[in-house]
Protein backbone atom coordinates (compact mmCIF):
# COMPACT_ATOMS: atom_id res chain seq x y z
CA UNK A 1 0.00 0.00 0.00
CA UNK A 2 2.26 2.66 -1.04
CA UNK A 3 0.14 5.81 -1.97
CA UNK A 4 1.36 9.02 -3.26
CA UNK A 5 -0.29 11.73 -1.09
CA UNK A 6 0.10 15.09 -1.70
CA UNK A 7 1.22 16.57 1.70
CA UNK A 8 -1.26 19.66 2.65
CA UNK A 9 0.19 22.51 3.21
CA UNK A 10 0.13 23.57 6.95
CA UNK A 11 0.44 26.22 9.47
CA UNK A 12 2.64 29.40 7.53
CA UNK A 13 2.91 27.53 4.76
CA UNK A 14 -1.23 27.67 3.73
CA UNK A 15 -1.32 31.35 4.74
CA UNK A 16 -1.31 33.88 1.99
CA UNK A 17 2.36 36.06 1.92
CA UNK A 18 0.30 39.59 3.32
CA UNK A 19 -0.93 36.88 6.73
CA UNK A 20 2.54 35.80 6.98
CA UNK A 21 3.61 39.19 6.97
CA UNK A 22 0.89 40.49 9.34
CA UNK A 23 1.40 37.63 11.86
CA UNK A 24 5.38 38.18 11.92
CA UNK A 25 4.43 41.92 12.11
CA UNK A 26 2.81 41.26 15.54
CA UNK A 27 5.81 39.08 16.68
CA UNK A 28 8.10 41.74 16.09
CA UNK A 29 6.21 44.10 17.77
CA UNK A 30 5.31 42.22 20.82
CA UNK A 31 9.19 41.55 21.23
CA UNK A 32 10.14 45.26 21.12
CA UNK A 33 7.20 45.76 23.27
CA UNK A 34 8.55 43.42 25.92
CA UNK A 35 12.06 44.31 25.37
CA UNK A 36 13.62 40.93 24.43
CA UNK A 37 13.72 42.17 20.70
CA UNK A 38 17.36 42.22 19.21
CA UNK A 39 18.63 45.44 18.00
CA UNK A 40 21.50 45.57 15.88
CA UNK A 41 24.26 48.22 16.53
CA UNK A 42 25.67 49.30 12.65
CA UNK A 43 28.92 47.08 13.57
CA UNK A 44 26.55 44.05 14.08
CA UNK A 45 25.25 44.65 10.54
CA UNK A 46 27.78 45.64 8.75
CA UNK A 47 29.63 42.35 10.09
CA UNK A 48 26.88 40.60 9.57
CA UNK A 49 26.17 41.51 5.77
CA UNK A 50 30.18 40.69 5.39
CA UNK A 51 29.56 37.37 6.78
CA UNK A 52 26.62 37.08 4.27
CA UNK A 53 28.25 37.93 0.98
CA UNK A 54 31.17 35.43 2.00
CA UNK A 55 29.04 32.61 2.18
CA UNK A 56 26.87 33.45 -1.11
CA UNK A 57 30.05 34.93 -3.31
CA UNK A 58 32.90 32.88 -1.55
CA UNK A 59 34.53 35.93 -0.87
CA UNK A 60 35.26 37.01 -4.41
CA UNK A 61 32.79 38.96 -5.76
CA UNK A 62 30.51 36.87 -7.80
CA UNK A 63 28.58 34.05 -6.81
CA UNK A 64 30.93 31.05 -6.64
CA UNK A 65 30.98 27.48 -8.86
CA UNK A 66 29.31 24.28 -7.52
CA UNK A 67 32.09 21.92 -6.22
CA UNK A 68 32.87 19.98 -9.25
CA UNK A 69 32.63 22.34 -12.02
CA UNK A 70 35.91 23.79 -13.64
CA UNK A 71 36.53 27.27 -13.48
CA UNK A 72 37.47 28.72 -16.93
CA UNK A 73 40.74 27.38 -17.67
CA UNK A 74 40.89 26.13 -14.05
CA UNK A 75 41.40 22.55 -12.46
CA UNK A 76 38.30 20.19 -11.16
CA UNK A 77 38.30 20.69 -7.79
CA UNK A 78 35.76 18.93 -4.52
CA UNK A 79 36.24 15.93 -2.42
CA UNK A 80 38.98 13.69 -3.15
CA UNK A 81 40.57 16.09 -5.44
CA UNK A 82 44.05 17.51 -4.68
CA UNK A 83 42.89 20.30 -6.99
CA UNK A 84 45.73 20.31 -9.23
CA UNK A 85 46.95 19.46 -12.56
CA UNK A 86 48.76 15.58 -12.79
Amino acid sequence: MNETRRKERRGFASMSAEKQREIASKGGRAAHNKGTAHEWTSDEARTAGRKGGQVSRGGRGRLSEPRGVPEAGGAITGPGSTGKWE
